[in-house]
């Protein structure tokens, strides 16, 4: 039976990862790991202690937002397919109470459960089986797009702010709520407002990522539509450029010093 992660040998990170606390600056960060194979996830939790991280563990849905009440994680590595509670519904609650990046572990060749996740607002997901290294990498990622930016003045276009250094977005004047990877999108399209992007363009400069599934992309333009369109049915911001992907048209411009 073919088993849902991928050994890569040594269980050590790449080098520079070893000794130092993701969070930066002497942080601990706190990962919560939430897999009912007890294999899948004491191989995903060693490398993530590995990796310096501070992880908690939980079997099932109730266990994992029990976990996360007692302990607010930075980061949840969740499995989708969970007895009683599945991962959809406690990334859900988990969301509800508060911002936290999620990352799914889905099967092999499940493209509507990936998509399911990404719509309940996943920050990324890993298929089974998987690499531990990799899936240290993602977490890193993620959580390296969460923190502030710095020396980054806020973007304005068409009633839309965005400050990066605060990670906050606004719609005149309303906060937005936005994921990770929504913020970092959006971002993104103001600062190249008038440029058409492909999705695999989108998928390099705001993932990171050189190759993956595009439909990460289409999933998190239709739900950023959702939050910045007044209308998500006649786009005005964010256009499908037909045969390449996406624009955005707003004319942003830095605010003033």
């Amino acid at each position: 039976m073919q088993q849902p992660y991928e050994s890569t040998g040594t269980g050590r990170v790449p080098s520079g990862q070893e000794d130092t606390a993701p969070g930066g600056s002497g942080a601990t960060t706190r990962v919560l790991v939430v897999d009912d194979d007890p294999t899948v996830a004491e191989v995903v939790s060693g490398y993530l202690d590995r990796a310096g991280y501070v992880v908690d563990r939980a079997a099932d849905g109730p266990a994992a937002l029990a976990r996360a009440a007692a302990h607010w994680p930075d980061m949840v590595v969740l499995d989708l397919m969970l007895p009683g509670m599945d991962g959809l519904e406690v990334c859900r609650r988990l969301r509800a109470h508060g911002p936290v990046p999620v990352i799914m572990l889905t099967a092999r060749g499940d493209e509507d459960d990936r998509i399911l996740g990404l719509e309940v607002g996943a920050d990324d997901y890993v298929t089974k089986p998987f690499s531990p290294r990799e899936l240290v990498l993602r977490v890193e990622s993620v959580l390296r797009r969460a923190r502030p930016a710095t020396g980054t003045r806020p973007l304005h276009a068409a009633g839309l702010t965005v400050d990066p250094a605060a990670r906050r977005a606004t719609k005149n004047g309303d906060e937005l709520a936005l994921t990770i990877r929504e913020f970092d999108l959006l971002a993104f399209f103001l600062r190249h407002s008038g440029r058409a992007f492909s999705r695999e363009d989108l998928m390099r400069e705001v993932w990171g990522w050189d190759f993956g599934d595009l439909s990460t992309v289409t999933v998190h333009v239709r739900r950023l539509r959702g939050k910045v369109e007044d209308d998500p049915a006649r786009p005005r911001l964010i256009h499908t450029v037909w045969g390449v992907g996406y624009r955005f048209d707003g004319t942003p411009r830095e605010e003033a010093v």
